[in-house]
């Protein structure tokens, strides 16, 4: 595996489209300071995933981008590739060639592509994990890297050495996992917790949901009751008014009868509060009752029979003379 090509747009001093071909073997960039040299090992590294501004010498992300000249207008945009051979098979991809692009926009917004396919940075990091050709990697040394791996601790040294050994890969894998594991203890604590707070509001849940069920079955024992009850003085009323519908005679005669003076006006109020009976049973419950809407055309047939026999002129007139009833 070897680096065949590099192409830049965008990318600090490189405005226009630059394509860079590289050679097995040693290549050599040579050149005035100032020209960019630096840069293109910046290119290098910020493909490879570098976030560090600082390492990149630069002070935020839009330093990246070129800025402009006086004779030339900024652009809105930085993308850089680099394109692998990869006939060996060093990088763990079925892919003879792999290139790998970032892109980035002055509003902040970037990505990734292993052969123009959008990943993720995770992907890049490890599809160059252990080869030495990572961000952090022993193959890009830059300027005071030999100084610093030299004064750093010896902790810091083994990652240098790891990398060269081909475990870090494992090493990082390690680390996800024990992440993962702490994360799901933490969230089993939780879950348990819930469940206690679960468990002791299940008690009392379960006492009202009985008195609540207690609560609706009486509420249908009373309104049966009731049904019954109203049911029950509307047939007895039926047939005392048929009785005295038959033999009209028979009731004027007994007209003097102060008794019958009072059943008769007991009738009256009685068909009256049974009306109104009628329209709040049928209002609270028409929903429940099917049956309500033929027995509530026998109710009104018989309150109409009261009220026609209680407002006959003829028999009031004749109550009132033999027994002075108003």
């Amino acid at each position: 595996m070897y680096l065949k090509r590099l192409e830049m747009q965008g990318f600090k001093s490189f405005a226009d489209k630059t394509v860079l071909e590289f050679m097995p073997g040693i290549t050599s960039v040579i050149g005035p300071n100032g020209s960019g040299k630096s840069n293109i090992s910046d290119c290098i590294r910020w493909i490879l995933g570098e976030q560090s501004m600082k390492s990149l010498r630069g002070a935020k992300t839009q330093d990246i981008i070129f800025a402009g000249t006086q004779s030339r207008k900024s652009l809105g945009f930085a993308e850089a590739s680099l394109v692998f051979d990869n006939i060996d098979g060093s990088l763990p991809i079925e892919y003879s060639e792999v290139t790998v692009t970032r892109k980035i926009y002055r509003s902040g917004e970037t990505g990734y592509y292993i052969n123009k396919a959008p990943c993720r940075l995770k992907d890049i990091l490890e599809l160059f994990m252990d080869t030495g050709i990572g961000r952090d990697g022993y193959s890009i040394i830059g300027q005071g890297k030999i100084d610093e791996i030299l004064s750093n601790k010896s902790e810091d040294r083994r990652h240098i050495f790891e990398e060269a050994a081909g475990i870090v890969k494992y090493r990082t894998r390690k680390e996800e996992t024990e992440r993962k594991l702490e994360q799901t203890k933490l969230n089993l604590l939780r879950i348990n917790d819930i469940l206690s707070e679960i468990e002791s509001n299940l008690e009392p849940l379960q006492q009202q949901a009985e008195k609540a069920k207690k609560y609706l079955n009486l509420k249908e024992e009373l309104k049966n009751i009731e049904v019954g009850l109203f049911l029950y003085n509307i047939e007895k009323l039926k047939k005392s008014l048929e009785e005295f519908t038959e033999n009209k005679e028979l009731v004027v005669k007994a007209a003097n009868s102060s008794q019958l003076a009072k059943l008769i006006k007991t009738i009256a109020v009685t068909s009256s509060q049974i009306a109104s009976k009628s329209m709040t049973i049928v209002s609270d419950e028409e929903n429940e009752l099917d049956y309500e809407d033929v027995e509530g055309n026998k109710q009104k047939e018989m309150v109409k029979i009261v009220q026609d026999t209680v407002s006959d002129d003829e028999f009031i007139e004749t109550l009132e003379l033999e027994d002075g009833w108003d």
